[in-house]
């Protein structure tokens, strides 16, 4: 079956077969096939004007306006060290004494642990 469908950018009249800018080589087909490329690196959005390479440009906001930090990729997670001296171990997340509040590991968390002296009263050995 011939159904006529009209090609939106050069207005010619094809079947389901052409209708696609590849399938009758739209020479029009640009003005409707519009791709915005993005930046590898900072994952923005580029936008390009008419006759400009896609290439080029994306190429000129990477030596421009890109805002790709590579340090910021290689943030350290364990930030947070362990008070008790002599421990070098770091904690993903702060791990406060109720008593002294001092930040301390897992392992030395607890205040028998840490030869906490931040309350008065007594700790139990439990």
């Amino acid at each position: 079956d011939f159904l006529p469908l009209r090609c939106d950018a050069c207005e010619e009249v094809f079947c389901k077969d052409h209708i696609r800018y590849d399938d009758h080589k739209c020479s029009l087909a640009y003005k409707k096939n519009v791709q915005v490329p993005v930046c590898p690196l900072c994952n923005t959005p580029i936008p390009v004007q008419k006759g400009e390479i896609p290439d080029v440009v994306v190429g000129a906001h990477m030596d421009k306006d890109c805002k790709y930090n590579p340090a910021q990729q290689k943030q350290r997670i364990f930030t947070n060290k362990c008070l008790k001296p002599g421990c070098k171990r770091k904690e993903m997340m702060k791990v406060v004494c109720e008593q002294c509040g001092g930040n301390f590991c897992i392992k030395h968390r607890h205040p028998l642990d840490h030869d906490c002296k931040g309350s008065s009263r007594p700790t139990s050995k439990a």
